[in-house]
């Protein structure tokens, strides 16, 4: 199953063409995709207008839904942090070392537009798309 950053779904929405966009465009309809709880609350957040904010909403909930975060995922996700920065990479923020772990650990693919995820693709294993 594929889970789309929100790296990536920021820039689809704001018709943004890159790669990854033009990836997720193309397999929309071919490819199972995953929305995470953490990637739907960073997406809707960005959303000035109730009616954009609701409209995204709908579109996004029409794809398969999944919760990422329990606790054994957010300790898993703290071991993978610290394995990172013990090699010299720092990683950015919390939240993608969650999606990332969350991806690991489910045997899900990245599709991303962010260098946070380099090192989980590199020292720990995440399936990473590249268009």
């Amino acid at each position: 199953m594929l889970l789309v950053d929100t790296s990536v779904w920021v820039d689809y929405f704001n018709g943004i063409e890159n790669p990854q966009t033009d990836y997720l465009h193309e397999n929309l309809d071919r490819t199972p995709i995953l929305v995470g709880d953490l990637i739907l609350a960073e997406i809707l957040q960005g959303f000035r207008s109730v009616s954009d904010f609701e409209k995204v909403r709908r579109v996004l909930g029409k794809f398969i839904q999944a919760d990422m975060v329990g606790t054994e995922l957010a300790v898993q996700s703290a071991r993978n942090f610290r394995f990172l920065r013990q090699k010299g990479i720092t990683v950015r923020k919390t939240i993608d070392s969650l999606i990332a772990t969350f991806c690991i650990e489910n045997d899900h693919q990245l599709l991303h537009n962010d260098s946070d995820f380099d090192g989980y693709e590199k020292h720990l294993g995440l399936q990473v798309v590249h268009p």
